[in-house]
């Protein structure tokens, strides 16, 4: 597991395969062996649990997008419902949508303590923007994903609405067994998507 362990870090920064290859020998002979660095008395392994800091709010995911040259709706963030309004009118827009930004699935289909259903909500005013804000920003979201503590709501995402005559669905996830991305696509997704898994799970 050490050996795993300390051979992924320092090979993570090599880039050539046979460079990671020699490395991977050696580590083994350092480590392992009959005087290895594992046999020396008194030596602990201590297993780490695997982290992983991927868990983005969605105005910062569609920031990155921005910066890759990638088209998303015009949207900020706002931390008060004041802050909603204004925002609202900025973007000029009647078609408006507010999401809560809360790390957690399902948020479309979720409750705010309070009695407000869905976190995703479309909207045809400033006004309306700052009302629905009010209602979410510093309330609980329950989700599936929070269960039964909820999650709290801290902000809010003020964008504007499209109207796409077509709709895909992406998702980039991480193979272990090659250590690499691999990219899923699909026309049918969204807030169903554990039903579509269900009911149709070719697509």
């Amino acid at each position: 597991m050490a050996t795993s362990i300390l051979y992924s870090r320092v090979s993570a920064g090599l880039r050539g395969s046979g460079s990671r290859a020699a490395l991977g020998t050696a580590a083994s002979k350092v480590l392992g062996g009959s005087s290895g660095l594992l046999n020396s008395p008194g030596f602990q392994v201590q297993q780490q649990q695997q982290q992983r800091h991927l868990s983005l709010h969605e105005y910062l995911s569609m920031g990155l997008l921005k910066e890759a040259g990638i088209s998303v709706p015009h949207g900020l963030v706002a931390k008060t419902p004041e802050e909603a309004y204004k925002i609202a009118k900025e973007i000029g827009s009647k078609d408006l949508v507010v999401k809560a930004q809360v790390l957690a699935g399902g948020r479309g289909k979720g409750t705010f303590e309070g009695g407000l259903k869905g976190g995703v909500k479309i909207v045809f005013s400033p006004e309306e923007a700052k009302d629905i804000s009010s209602k979410m920003i510093g309330k609980k979201l329950f989700t599936k994903q929070t269960g039964e503590k909820g999650r709290i709501c801290n902000q809010v995402f003020i964008c504007e609405l499209r109207y796409p005559r077509r709709e895909y669905y992406f998702a980039i996830t991480m193979e272990r067994s090659f250590q690499g991305p691999v990219l899923i696509g699909s026309s049918q997704g969204g807030v169903n998507i554990e039903d579509v898994a269900a009911e149709n799970p070719d697509s």
